[in-house]
């Protein structure tokens, strides 16, 4: 995702990777933030949308749902929490932030730098 993203942000600029020009200052230039982390505030933001609903809303009571059945050999697939949990110890937040929105919006939001 990251080659794509960067490729896209070269072909703004003009430049080729002949030119040999470092991708932070490609970025820098077009004042771009990764999209890995655009992903990363996109997915606390919605965690956090949902974590206010209330308990009997159906997005709410899926989250909180265990689904019974057979475990496959191998390592565990990636699910969506996992993600949402590897995001918040990144950002160093923790779900009882989730009930203060401008809080948990300062803290898990990635402008694009200025």
């Amino acid at each position: 995702m990251h080659i794509n993203e960067m490729r896209m942000l070269r072909w703004m600029c003009g430049v080729t990777r002949v030119d040999r020009i470092r991708n932070e200052y490609i970025r820098g230039s077009l004042k771009v933030a990764a999209v890995t982390e655009k992903l990363e505030s996109r997915r606390l933001s919605w965690y956090g949308h949902v974590m206010r609903r209330e308990e009997s809303h159906v997005t709410r009571r899926v989250m909180n749902m265990n689904v019974s059945g057979h475990v496959s050999r191998g390592r565990p697939k990636k699910r969506w929490m996992d993600c949402v949990k590897e995001d918040m110890n990144k950002k160093g937040v923790s779900t009882e932030l989730t009930a203060e929105r401008d809080e948990w919006k300062r803290k898990t939001c990635c402008a694009d730098p200025t």
